[in-house]
Formats: C-alpha cells, structure tokens, sequence
C-alpha cells in the first residue's frame, strides 16, 4: 500500500462532505462524545478557510448546492 501524509478533498462530491459534516454532528448529538463535533469543526473550520469565507457562509452555500 502507498503511504501518504494527507488527503485531497477535491475528490469528495459537495454532496458527500455535507454528508459526513451531518453524520459527525448528529453522531456527537446522540452519543455524548465530543470527539465527533470537534473533528466536524474542524473540518468545517478548515473547509472554510480554504474557500475564504466564515463558517456559516461555507454551510450556506454547501446546503444550498447540494440540497437544491
């Protein structure tokens, strides 16, 4: 198996970032275990720092692209 340090994003659909985002957030919501709500902030966080705007905007238009 190759190794590899990091992994492109620009291979995951609109729709499937939404997805995991979602999936982290009601996962921590109905477990209690921090550890999913932080890796979801961050991914968002980080997601939002590349396309230059705040956190918000980013879920916005993320929402809006892919649920119509």
């Amino acid at each position: 198996m190759k190794e590899f340090d990091k992994i492109a994003i620009q291979e995951i659909s609109k729709e499937d970032m939404l997805l995991i985002i979602e999936a982290l957030e009601y996962t921590s919501l109905n477990t209690n275990i921090s550890a999913f709500m932080d890796l979801r902030n961050n991914i968002v966080n980080e997601l939002a720092n590349l396309a230059e705007t705040n956190e918000d905007e980013f879920l916005s238009y993320l929402k809006k692209q892919t649920l119509g």
